[in-house]
């Protein structure tokens, strides 16, 4: 493929100004990150039709920067570059200069990223893609100095006015291969699940796992929660100890590390380093909201306390910093904050100097000290700690004598203390908005700790959120939006709200016996048929056919950090064939999963939620239905055991649903435990359904 990169070539050099006062087009945005550059002297515009059709008529080359809010380098660029003059000039003489939240446009986002990783190889945020006016990209990169940004875009405009057609035979082609990206091929074989050979792929796997921190032999770490959500389940259905073991000891070693916020709860998005160390530092929603699931499933195989703590924890710091007071959720903490200087600077809100250290804990800085290693271990940089342990608190309380009773108390009140300490610095900013997807992800997380540890408040939390989305995200016609911000829906959903809607919603089915949950879950999946469906390959877009078709219209089905919009959905569908004896949803399930299973074996990493699917089919899967006047009370019983392979069915009522139907018994409730509809005999006792399952 011919590339720009061969063209222009590029230098390197740093310069800073200061930022002058200005307000573009962007100052009527809502979007944080958009808000973030309203007063560049650059002339942005927000994607949408009107910056579009401004391209086209001007004939100018569009520059499209996409970035989100968290994020430290985005700052860093604007900081360099769209807040000085110079660069200014150059973007607004002859360019349409388009800012995009990725996390409000994650369409517009899939097509430039894919983009950047066919002309690099690789790709991340600060984006940034030079575009013909018909928005076919044509150059693209990340993160750029001042002098080497300009460079590129002169360039870049000389050659569209000396040789426009370089320019259109690199976008011809670029078009073609964003296109072939996410083609999937309807997959006709006859594929036996049974026996399909997984344990040669975990074992491939196995083979990249860090046995002295957890999680993979690579830095920057990222957490992952799909890929030990699957490991989990492989670990636990196939009695794979070495594996449990190394999927706990990462929870563990996450939990220790720098990565979870010891003071406030919570994670950010990755560590820099090995150890799960030095983060980012953004908070991001939809991490916290997989990883309280994560831990909630963790913690009901194990009972383990560390866990418990992580998810109690976790979601304190969802409910203070990252609920809104219509009980829905925003979307992150900023990495970056306002230091002592009055600069904003990387993790200033989150680190501390020893000296500090010492004068807030007082007489136990020592235990402290050896507990959260204010060592070398745990010193970042600038004479500045983040808080890592490396040890147990059991082993801690031995070595210095103390109950472990009385090291939790202590912990207590260090916690607190610092976080009244940090308290008095600048917070990091707020991303407001609130994302459909995002906040189906929290809700199901919600359920799960609540299944987990029992906490009423979790599943009000659960059950607030889920009424807030119907009532302001569920449009009259059946189709959802996906942001939410000051009061106004907006932006029309994408499969990744459906997705993760449904399988809050059918979370939130199974712990309270409503069937109003479960069966706005079918009407979701019915309208995805309608508006997302590809007949040609099985599979979903991740636009609906009522959008404005861009570059591509691409099928979202590799699991990354978040799991795919796919492959979410195909489990659903897996869940309401079972509730609804549904034979499309059935078959379009399995097709799906057929479709993506020759490319498992070169990436299972990449498909982590399609093979917790398979497993479906693998292993013995079972409906288990509970009917009765306690039938809530003993469903919530039932789904405190780690049960990866059960789907549950309840009502206090004689209810017409396929698992449910002639199944009430007056004045008894009963569970029936069910494969394929196909039931044992009914026991009363929950630990006599447990004996029935393998």
């Amino acid at each position: 493929m011919v590339t720009l990169f061969a063209i222009i070539g590029c230098t390197s050099s740093q310069e800073k100004k200061e930022a002058h006062l200005y307000t573009n087009n962007l100052i009527k945005e809502t979007s944080p990150y958009l808000l973030q550059h309203a007063h560049n002297p650059v002339d942005w515009s927000a994607w949408n039709d009107e910056t579009l059709d401004l391209a086209k008529k001007e004939n100018k080359l569009m520059i499209i920067s996409i970035g989100y809010s968290a994020c430290h380098w985005c700052h860093v660029m604007e900081h360099e570059s769209f807040e000085d003059s110079l660069v200014a000039a150059t973007m607004n003489t002859n360019f349409i200069p388009v800012k995009v939240d990725r996390e409000e446009r994650p369409d517009v986002d899939q097509i430039y990223i894919s983009a950047v990783q066919l002309m690099t190889g690789s790709a991340g945020w600060p984006l940034n893609v030079v575009a013909l006016p018909d928005g076919r990209p044509v150059w693209g990169g990340t993160y750029f100095k001042k002098n080497e940004w300009i460079d590129v875009l002169e360039r870049i405009q000389k050659i569209n006015n000396d040789t426009p057609e370089k320019l259109l035979e690199i976008a011809t082609q670029l078009e073609e291969g964003i296109k072939s990206l996410d083609l999937v091929t309807l997959n006709k074989e006859d594929v036996d699940l049974k026996e399909y050979p997984l344990e040669s792929i975990v074992k491939i796997w196995k083979s990249s796992f860090d046995h002295r921190f957890g999680g993979y032999k690579r830095a920057p770490k990222f957490m992952m929660p799909s890929n030990y959500e699957y490991l989990l389940r492989h670990s636990v259905q196939n009695n794979d100890d070495e594996l449990k073991e190394h999927v706990l000891f990462t929870l563990d070693q996450m939990a220790y590390g720098g990565v979870y916020d010891a003071v406030g709860g919570g994670f950010s998005r990755y560590s820099v380093d090995e150890k799960w160390h030095v983060p980012h530092f953004e908070k991001m929603l939809y991490d916290n909201a997989q990883l309280v699931s994560l831990y909630s499933n963790a913690y009901k195989l194990t009972n383990k306390q560390l866990y418990k703590d992580v998810i109690e924890e976790t979601l304190v710091y969802i409910s203070e910093e990252m609920t809104a007071p219509e009980g829905v959720f925003y979307s992150s903490l900023d990495a970056d904050s306002i230091d002592e200087e009055g600069e904003l600077e990387e993790g200033a809100y989150y680190v501390y100097t020893e000296q500090e250290l010492r004068e807030q804990i007082g007489a136990d800085f020592e235990i402290f000290s050896a507990y959260y290693n204010i060592n070398n271990f745990g010193k970042w940089e600038d004479g500045k700690y983040v808080l890592i342990r490396d040890e147990d608190a059991a082993t801690i309380a031995k070595d210095f004598g103390v109950t472990e009773e009385d090291l939790r108390n202590k912990k207590t009140t260090w916690r607190a203390t610092l976080k009244e300490y940090r308290g008095k610095r600048n917070k990091p900013r707020l991303d407001d908005k609130t994302l459909t997807s995002w906040n189906g992800l929290m809700l199901k997380g919600y359920v799960d700790a609540y299944t987990a540890l029992g906490t009423n408040e979790y599943l009000e939390a659960a059950l607030k959120n889920a009424q807030f989305i119907l009532d302001n995200q569920l449009k009259p016609d059946g189709s959802l939006y996906h942001s939410y911000k000051n009061g106004k829906s907006s932006i029309n959903g994408y499969l990744e709200d459906y997705s993760a809607v449904i399988s809050g919603f059918i979370s939130l089915y199974e712990v309270t016996a409503d069937e109003k949950w479960l069966l706005r879950s079918k009407d979701l999946a019915d309208y995805c048929f309608e508006k997302f469906y590809d007949s040609k390959s099985s599979m979903f877009f991740f636009t609906s056919s009522d959008d404005k078709e861009l570059v591509s219209r691409s099928i979202e089905y590799r699991d990354n950090v978040i799991a795919s919009s796919n492959s979410i959905m195909a489990n659903n569908l897996f869940l309401l064939a079972h509730h609804f004896d549904q034979e499309n949803f059935r078959n379009t399930a399995k097709q799906m999963l057929k479709n993506v299973l020759p490319e498992i074996k070169q990436n299972p990493s990449g498909y982590s939620n399609w093979l917790s699917l398979l497993e479906n089919y693998r292993k013995p899967f079972y409906e288990v239905a509970v009917v009765g006047s306690e039938a809530n009370t003993k469903a919530v019983a039932f789904r405190k055991k780690y049960l990866p392979n059960t789907l549950v069915a309840s009502s206090i009522k004689n209810d017409t649903l396929p698992l449910l139907l002639n199944r009430f018994i007056e004045d008894e409730t009963m569970l029936f435990v069910c494969q394929n509809y196909t039931c044992k005999l009914p026991v009363e006792k929950i630990e006599e359904a447990f004996k029935l399952i393998k």
